[in-house]
């Protein structure tokens, strides 16, 4: 894979992909406003540190989601800005997550995509878990609902990044 490449403006260098879409959506679904969609038949994608079977990948990397909000008509992306300055982010921090960025693609006026980091895979799912369950998330995701299309990619730094 590339170790270099670009979104958004943004250049990211020495980031390899683990592996890609582990927690979309099934074509034409969405998931729960701010949830990573659930499937049972996708496997889990390793990230990380110590990943044995990825050549060229840092042994101290943490693990890096990069998430794609795709706004769904009828929603609004004003909105979902909203709730991730006004609510989202405290609730990231609540839980260890690490935001890297958020970024609005110039070229795809309907997306968000964000980048988070974790100590490891473990650590990002009992994150999510625990934020999920979080009753003031639960409030808001319910008051401030946006219907969503989720892609979720998980990368680990490669052995070379300045970023891991």
């Amino acid at each position: 894979m590339a170790s270099r490449f670009a979104f958004a403006g943004l250049i990211v260098v020495g980031v390899t992909i683990a592996i890609g879409a582990a927690q979309n959506a099934p074509a034409g679904q969405t998931a729960p406003a701010g949830q990573a969609p659930a499937d049972a038949q996708t496997p889990v994608a390793p990230c990380g540190p110590n990943l044995a079977d990825s050549k060229n990948v840092a042994k101290d990397s943490r693990c890096f989601e990069l998430r794609t909000y795709v706004v769904q008509p009828g929603s609004s992306l004003d909105l979902l800005h909203a709730r991730f300055r006004d609510h989202t982010n405290a609730l990231f921090a609540k839980y260890g997550m690490t935001v890297i960025g958020y970024w609005h693609p110039t070229n795809k006026p309907d997306t968000l995509i964000y980048m988070l980091a974790y100590k490891d895979r473990q650590a990002r799912d009992e994150a999510w878990k625990a934020f999920n369950a979080d009753p003031d998330w639960v409030r808001v995701r319910k008051e401030m609902n946006v219907s969503l299309k989720v892609d979720s990619v998980f990368m680990s730094a490669t052995d070379y990044s300045p970023m891991k």
